[in-house]
């Protein structure tokens, strides 16, 4: 599956070294937080960290930033091939995003979330394409660290795991899948 186009849902630092990642890949990406002036935080993190990253051969940061968009609500979303949700730790919080954009998005998109500690099978339960729903877990900050988790609920199809695995490559991540429990590569060896 070709990913072109990312709905990154949250804005926070996470949230926005998220959508810097995707924009910077090449990628469109449309970016959502329902709080008020946390995007333009996060345009001003992106273009400050982005200007840091051109002085090293980095991309222009405005060519970078002129690939995000901003939203005020899932439902505009249009022509999304991948969600990634990257909210407050919090199981209800995440659902509610998973609710609306397995119900919004084309069901042919995938639905990942940043979360750390919340199973993936807990969201994927809520959506109506459970084998579409994985975790991808990037670490702080994003920009910079290259390690990924990808977190296959029990649902999950190969399918959605290796493009999210290429995906990662494709950011110049190094992915490494992790069995779906709290922690996810911290526990992986018990």
């Amino acid at each position: 599956m070709e990913i072109r186009h990312v709905l990154v849902v949250g804005a926070g630092q996470m949230g926005g070294g998220i959508a810097q990642v995707v924009a910077s890949s090449g990628r469109q990406v449309s970016l959502l937080d329902a709080q008020p002036g946390a995007i333009d935080r996060a345009l001003e993190a992106m273009r400050k960290s982005l200007a840091r990253l051109a002085e090293k051969g980095g991309p222009p940061p405005d060519e970078v930033l002129q690939r995000i968009s901003m939203l005020t609500r899932v439902e505009e979303a249009k022509n999304v091939d991948l969600l990634i949700e990257a909210v407050v730790e919090n199981a209800a919080v995440k659902e509610e995003v998973f609710r609306a954009a397995d119900k919004a998005l084309p069901a042919y998109a995938i639905l990942a979330s940043n979360t750390s500690s919340i199973p993936i099978g807990l969201l994927a339960a809520v959506t109506r394409r459970p084998d579409r729903v994985i975790g991808m877990h990037f670490f702080n900050p994003v920009p910079v660290l290259k390690l990924v988790e990808v977190i296959r609920a029990e649902r999950t199809s190969d399918d959605t795991a290796a493009a999210i695995v290429a995906l990662a490559r494709e950011f110049g991540k190094e992915p490494v899948e992790a069995r779906d429990v709290a922690g996810f590569v911290s526990r992986t060896g018990s």
